[in-house]
């Protein structure tokens, strides 16, 4: 958690606790799973490493290499789900293991808003439901990020 120490302070006590407490849930549970490699990539399939720690904390590993990457996140700060939906799909390789499996996923993090605590939170819990599906259920699928099928 040290990439969020910063984020905390001078946070209310009851929130922060109950960020921490979130925070803790995610954890534990990914402490019993493998970790997932996922390439995190921009709509000109330009590697990323902007959401590494959250990536890492929601049980992921950053992959560089595409055809290794069980999972392919598409994420471009000040692009839409709608911008990404016209883009991604001529990126694609068809050769590529997430995209034969569809779990390539499409993110749009409102990264015009503040970094706060609240909004690092709910972003690790979304990329932990995204990498274990049916583990993790926050809800925000379809509004924040979706799954993108070929």
């Amino acid at each position: 958690m040290s990439f969020l120490n910063d984020l905390f302070i001078g946070l209310d006590a009851a929130i922060r606790e109950d960020l921490q407490e979130r925070l803790d849930i995610v954890e534990h549970k990914i402490k019993f799973m493998d970790k997932v490699p996922v390439a995190l990539l921009d709509a000109s399939n330009t590697p990323g490493y902007l959401l590494s720690e959250e990536i890492t904390f929601a049980g992921g590993m950053l992959e560089t290499d595409i055809l290794s990457a069980v999972f392919i996140i598409y994420y471009q700060p000040g692009k839409t789900l709608t911008d990404l939906m016209r883009e991604v799909p001529s990126a694609l390789g068809e050769d590529w293991q997430a995209v034969k499996n569809n779990r390539v996923i499409l993110l749009n993090d409102d990264t015009t808003r503040e970094r706060t605590a609240e909004n690092v939170v709910s972003l690790i819990e979304d990329l932990a439901e995204m990498l274990h599906p049916g583990s993790f259920i926050f809800g925000h699928e379809g509004d924040k990020w979706i799954r993108f099928g070929v």
